[in-house]
């Protein structure tokens, strides 16, 4: 006689950049160089920024067409031209308190990137998660990564979490969208750039200034609601 499968878990998904690490504007910059590198002077910042949350090949491709010959080149761009950026990397205030706060009510903690696996290894340490992060997906677990639901909706079927009772957190509108369409209620925040009138456009079902307002309003949030089993 076999063991029973463990009961789904209520849970939040978190992405990271934007959302927990102050990277976008970091991320603008990468991206303006990479375009500009590879022969791309007319991509500007404005819009690098408008496409940040979306998984890399396909920002290559929001922004310079499906036919663009050279997605690939651009992507390894964006890279070199991000590590040394890096170092100046923090995670915004309180985000350690936040993920603690939500293991506190026994919410499984899990993030949804749309960055590359190997991202992991900094982003982790970097928000203070080692002792409180119960899982992780990334592009590499998807074929479509943000703004399709695939990403959150594998990071809920492998991370055994109860999608009634899931709630998923980001900053863009890709995020939003993203969740929505993958049946999740969403919180934003506005620390990535993006106004709260747009991430409530996008479908948003509460917006926060950034963790730390999030973290004190947090029993009052969709994500207190949840973990009382509302």
């Amino acid at each position: 006689m076999t063991d029973a499968a463990p009961a789904p878990r209520p849970g939040v998904l978190l992405d990271v950049d934007g959302t927990l690490l102050d990277t976008n504007y970091l991320q603008v910059l990468a991206w303006w160089q990479a375009f500009r590198d590879t022969g791309h002077p007319e991509v500007s910042m404005a819009d690098c920024h408008r496409a940040i949350g979306i998984a890399s090949a396909e920002l290559v491709t929001h922004l310079l067409g499906d036919d663009a010959p050279d997605t690939e080149e651009v992507v390894e761009a964006k890279e070199r031209r991000y590590e040394p950026l890096r170092e100046l990397v923090v995670p915004f205030p309180r985000v350690d308190r936040l993920l603690a706060a939500c293991r506190e009510r026994d919410l499984a903690v899990v993030l949804a990137t749309s960055g590359m696996e190997s991202d992991l290894e900094w982003m982790v340490p970097a928000i203070g998660g080692e002792d409180v992060v119960d899982g992780a997906t990334t592009s590499a677990d998807v074929e479509s990564a943000k703004p399709a639901p695939d990403l959150l909706q594998t990071a809920v079927t492998d991370n055994g979490l109860d999608a009634a009772r899931t709630v998923a957190v980001g900053d863009t509108v890709w995020d939003v969208r993203s969740a929505r369409d993958a049946g999740l209620p969403c919180i934003a925040v506005t620390c990535g750039g993006i106004s709260r009138a747009e991430l409530e456009d996008a479908g948003a079902d509460e917006v926060y200034d950034d963790p730390a307002d999030l973290l004190a309003h947090l029993d009052d949030s969709l994500i207190g609601r949840v973990a009382r089993g509302r």
